[in-house]
C-alpha cells in the first residue's frame, strides 16, 4: 500500500508499505476513503518534536472496515466509520465518565495517511455510520475525528453557553470549529482572533460576531474593550505555545474558564498570577469518541458543516505538498484521497 511517511523535519515521503494485519483480536483493518494533515503534524514537519526514526503518518481518518479481529463485535465488514486518534475500551471508568482520550487501555492510532490501517480496540474506539454516508459528507465525517472533536472540546472546557462571550485564540481548523461548537452550544458572542481574510470569512460564516487581529497584550486589551472591561466568560486556546496560552487566560475574566486544546509545547504558568486570576483552566487531548455520536448525527442531518475547514484536496501521493501547503499558511486544512 502507499503510505506516508515523515523522515525528517520537511522530508514527508509516500512510499510503499507493507498492508496493516490484524495484530490482536481486538483490531480492525479499514481501508481509508478519506485522511487528512493536522496541525499538530506541523510540529515534527518543522523539527519542534524530534524525529528518531521514519514514522507513518496520521491520526485523522474515516474508511471502510476492511476486516475484523476475533473479538470485535460493534462493527462488522463493509461499514462506513470514524474514530479518533486514541484508541480506547470505551468500558473502563475513565471511559464512562467521558475521558476516552485517558482510558487505561489507551494507545495511539497512526499511520492514517495511506491507504489502509490498523485500528487498535476497535469496538470502543470506531463509529459506524447507519449506512454509506453521501460523497459530500466525508469530509464534515473526516473533521470529526479529531478537529471538529477537538474544538467541542475546547468549548466544553470552557463551558461555552447561552449568554455567555467566548474568545476563540488560533484561527486554525480546530480554532475555526471550536467556533462551530461555540456557536452550537448558544454563546452570544464569539470573538474570533485572526489576522487572515480567508479564515475570518470562515470564523464569521461559522458564527463568530467580532474579529480581533492584534495578538498579545494588545489582543487582550482589545476584548476587554469588547466585553466591558471584564474579559470574555468563555476562552478557546487551540495553538499551543506561550503567548497563546497567556493571552487565553489574560482575555478571560476573573471566575472565566480556558478550555485548553492546543498541544503545549514549552508552555509554563506563572503561579501567582493564576492564583489572582479566578480563572478556570480545562484541557488536554479531546476525547472524541464521547463526542462522535452526536457529531455524527448533526453532520447527517445537515445541521453542521464542517468539512469547509478542507480547503486544499489533493491525492495521497501529493501529501509533501500537503504539508507545505500548511506550513506555509496558503491552506487551513489539506484533506488527503487515497
Amino acid at each position: 500500500m502507499r503510505a506516508t511517511i515523515l523522515h525528517a523535519p520537511g522530508d514527508v515521503r509516500v512510499e510503499d508499505r507493507e498492508n496493516p494485519a490484524i495484530q490482536k483480536p481486538t483490531d480492525a483493518i479499514i481501508k481509508l476513503v478519506a485522511a487528512c494533515v493536522c496541525g499538530s503534524d506541523l510540529w515534527p514537519y518543522r523539527g519542534a518534536d524530534s524525529i528518531n526514526e521514519p514514522a507513518a503518518m496520521g491520526h485523522e481518518y474515516v474508511g471502510i472496515v476492511e476486516e475484523v479481529g476475533a473479538d470485535v463485535r460493534n462493527v462488522r465488514v463493509g461499514q462506513f466509520v470514524v474514530g479518533s486518534f486514541f484508541a480506547s475500551d470505551n468500558t473502563c471508568e475513565i471511559c464512562r465518565s467521558g475521558y476516552q482520550s485517558g482510558c487505561v487501555h489507551r494507545e495511539g492510532v497512526g499511520g492514517a495517511q495511506a491507504e489502509y490501517m490498523r485500528v487498535p480496540l476497535a469496538d470502543g474506539t470506531l463509529v459506524a455510520t447507519p449506512e454509506m454516508p453521501d460523497a459530500d459528507k466525508v469530509p464534515s465525517l473526516l473533521a470529526a475525528s479529531d478537529v471538529l472533536g477537538t474544538g467541542w472540546f475546547g468549548a466544553k472546557a470552557a463551558e461555552a453557553g447561552p449568554g455567555k462571550t467566548v474568545a476563540v485564540v488560533g484561527d486554525g481548523a480546530v480554532g475555526l470549529l471550536a467556533i462551530l461548537a461555540a456557536k452550537q452550544m448558544g454563546a452570544e458572542q464569539i470573538i474570533a482572533m485572526s489576522r487572515h481574510a480567508d479564515r475570518q470569512a470562515l470564523a464569521r460564516e461559522f458564527g463568530a460576531t467580532d474579529i480581533v487581529e492584534e495578538r498579545g497584550d494588545e489582543g487582550v486589551a482589545r476584548i476587554k474593550e469588547l466585553t466591558d472591561g471584564l474579559g470574555a466568560h468563555s476562552v478557546i486556546e487551540a495553538v499551543g505555545t506561550q503567548e497563546s496560552m497567556m493571552q487565553a487566560i489574560r482575555a478571560t475574566r476573573r471566575g472565566g474558564h480556558v478550555g485548553y486544546v492546543g498541544v503545549a509545547h514549552d508552555v509554563e504558568l506563572p503561579g501567582l498570577e493564576m492564583f489572582f486570576s479566578h480563572v478556570h483552566l480545562h484541557g488536554g487531548p479531546a476525547p472524541v469518541r464521547d463526542y462522535l455520536p452526536e457529531l455524527i448525527d448533526l453532520i447527517l442531518r445537515r445541521e453542521i458543516n464542517p468539512g469547509k475547514v478542507f480547503d486544499l484536496e489533493l491525492p495521497l501521493d501529493e501529501a509533501a505538498e500537503g504539508y507545505k501547503a500548511m506550513d506555509e499558511r496558503r491552506a487551513i486544512k489539506v484533506l488527503l484521497r487515497p
